[in-house]
């Protein structure tokens, strides 16, 4: 799945354009490198996303195509916030 795809389907960034845009800006990491909006996203990857000052690091658990918003935050655990 797609990384800004994955970051809308798991609710971390609410719409995929501003997905789009933080990976665009360099704000998104996957396993310590700036990823492009099209890096493949796979269980056991590692994410980083800066917004603003703040920085949230996070562990990618399952990756699926359509998930409750209840279920959402089941797709990752959450390493540093």
């Amino acid at each position: 799945m797609r990384i800004d795809k994955f970051l809308k389907v798991s609710r971390i960034i609410k719409r995929r354009t501003v997905a789009n845009e933080a990976c665009d800006g360099g704000r998104v990491m996957l396993n310590g490198r700036v990823a492009k909006a099209s890096a493949d996203v796979k269980p056991g990857d590692i994410l980083e996303i800066t917004f603003g000052t703040n920085q949230m690091k996070v562990k990618v658990l399952n990756v699926s195509e359509h998930v409750k918003k209840e279920d959402a935050a089941a797709m990752y655990e959450t390493i540093v916030s």
